[in-house]
């Protein structure tokens, strides 16, 4: 299965609300890119149907300049927590998240009971689904 291609989102972390920084998000239809540097560039991506749960930071100064911090946990061993610091619209792009991991999932034929149990091989405890929906806890 290899990742699409047609970007359907992306943004720049902000500083003061400005996209001036050298970090930069892409989210295709089945995965999501952070890439960071100049010179140096380092690309991450996450694969989408491993997304466990998603959350939402503001601060005032977040507010004021009309930002915010989406965090995707996933079961992502590289990945558990992959923030997208300060871009703009975040309660947009967190639904937009939420309805493309979904229809992902069923793409995939992942179902939450496959997700059970996953967690680091190096004594981390493992993320348990107790109420069968799909996400931990």
């Amino acid at each position: 299965m290899g990742a699409k291609t047609d970007v359907i989102w992306k943004d720049r972390k902000r500083i003061l609300g400005m996209p001036i920084s050298f970090t930069r998000y892409r989210l295709t239809e089945d995965r999501l890119f952070l890439i960071t540097g100049l010179l140096n560039i380092k690309e991450e991506e996450l694969i989408l149907y491993r997304v466990l749960d998603i959350s939402m930071r503001r601060s005032l100064t977040d507010r004021i300049f009309g930002v915010g911090t989406v965090v995707l946990y996933s079961a992502d061993t590289t990945h558990p927590n992959l923030e997208l610091k300060h871009i703009k619209h975040p309660g947009e792009v967190r639904d937009m998240l939420s309805r493309i991991i979904e229809q992902e999932r069923r793409r995939s034929r992942v179902q939450g009971r496959e997700m059970i149990g996953v967690g680091d091989a190096e004594g981390e405890e493992a993320i348990q689904d107790l109420d069968g929906d799909g996400f931990p806890g």
